[in-house]
């Protein structure tokens, strides 16, 4: 693969060669899934979410698909679903809109089934996450960075999710399309991509602290910014926040239950911690805490005090500041309010532009190093995710 790559670099233009990289992680995660599909198959084994006929694309479309599925079939339920205690059980109100209305669309046009749709979409999407990631990292960090941050995103261990019907890769690719416009100072182009990627998974709130964190930058800075420029960041983060915040006030006003969004996103807790009241900046030591006790709580603070070293590591400053601020705003975002499990690696993708940072593509055993041990773990990744936990 490492050959692949620097002949694809060397022969083919940039975005053909960053395609050659995407198609050839698909063709490998594609023959994991399916080697599972058939060795579960053929064993009898109990698949993650349960169809009553099985096929390689519903498998693709295991667990959270399923409430994907319901929102483009049937949409959001007015009434929450309760257990026998009157709480509220998980429900499709924890999922945005845009990708399973995107995927009704399709569906409507292609007259194909859900899951070989959602399928299909999310993989060409990915495809798209892949050539905005490598323009972004290209724009600050230079070529070679670029491809390498391509490489690793495509053949990281929960890359799989790039085609399966999740909502994953339309929301990369409109993150990375939004950051893409906030580092070549487009402001106004940051405006749809990031209130569509509001609506696509939780988390697009980070976009707006990263858009406020360039502008006090800049503020501060030697040339300032022109008045057309503050304008044009006011408006476009005051939207993109507020639409990132809109998703619960809609849940609200739709079942006429306060707190809907949020009662809905703690029932998903309760198989880990229990029952529990959010406080913003606890979940990771309640979860840590909970299981480890005192090694849980240390384990946190380490985590929590090696991602800030890595964000001030001199090498990442070629990324420039904001791709620096969005890595510390997503990352402090999923601190804040997200629970850590297994979900957790997926979530982490939104911080592959970190993986432009120099050193990486520099030092020819560490990139190989990262390379192999991605195309090692994914394959353990699909069996741990598949049928110990969910993706």
């Amino acid at each position: 693969m490492i050959t692949v790559v620097a002949r694809a670099r060397a022969r083919l233009p940039d975005w053909a060669a960053v395609l050659l990289i995407y198609v050839g992680s698909r063709i490998f995660s594609t023959a994991l899934l399916l080697t599972m599909f058939l060795v579960a198959s053929n064993a009898g084994w109990t698949f993650a979410s349960h169809r009553e006929h099985p096929t390689f694309f519903s498998f693709s479309g295991s667990w959270d698909s399923s409430f994907y599925r319901r929102i483009a079939l049937q949409g959001y339920p007015i009434e929450l679903p309760t257990d026998t205690q009157g709480r509220v059980t998980p429900n499709a109100w924890a999922f945005l809109p845009l990708y399973p209305w995107v995927v009704r669309g399709v569906m409507a046009v292609t007259g194909l089934d859900y899951f070989t749709t959602g399928v299909i979409v999310a993989t060409l999407l990915g495809a798209g996450a892949a050539l905005v990631l490598y323009r972004l990292v290209r724009a600050r960090a230079g070529q070679s960075s670029a491809f390498w941050a391509v490489a690793l995103f495509c053949f990281g261990p929960v890359s799989f999710v790039l085609q399966v019907a999740y909502a994953e890769s339309m929301f990369l690719l409109l993150v990375f399309a939004c950051l893409l416009a906030l580092v070549t100072r487009r402001y106004w182009l940051m405006l749809p991509t990031g209130v569509l990627a509001a609506f696509t998974r939780p988390g697009a709130v980070a976009l707006a602290l990263a858009l406020g964190i360039h502008f006090a930058i800049r503020l501060v800075g030697r040339k300032g910014v022109r008045r057309g420029e503050a304008v044009a960041i006011v408006i476009v983060g005051l939207a993109i926040a507020a639409a990132g915040l809109a998703w619960p006030v809609i849940a609200d006003a739709v079942t006429g239950h306060p707190g809907a969004y949020l009662a809905t996103e703690l029932s998903w807790w309760t198989g880990f911690v229990g029952r529990q009241q959010f406080t913003p900046f606890t979940p990771w030591f309640t979860m840590a805490g909970g299981h480890l006790g005192v090694v849980g709580i240390v384990l946190v603070v380490a985590v929590v005090g090696a991602f800030a070293w890595w964000l001030s590591r001199r090498s990442l400053r070629a990324l420039g500041s904001d791709l620096i601020a969005w890595g510390a705003s997503y990352g402090g975002y999923l601190f804040a309010v997200f629970l850590p499990q297994q979900s957790l690696f997926r979530m982490l993708l939104p911080l592959a532009p970190l993986l432009g940072d120099p050193t990486i593509a520099r030092s020819v055993a560490l990139r190989r190093t990262l390379l192999v041990a991605s195309i090692v773990l994914q394959p353990a990744a699909i069996v741990l995710l598949w049928f110990l936990g969910y993706p």
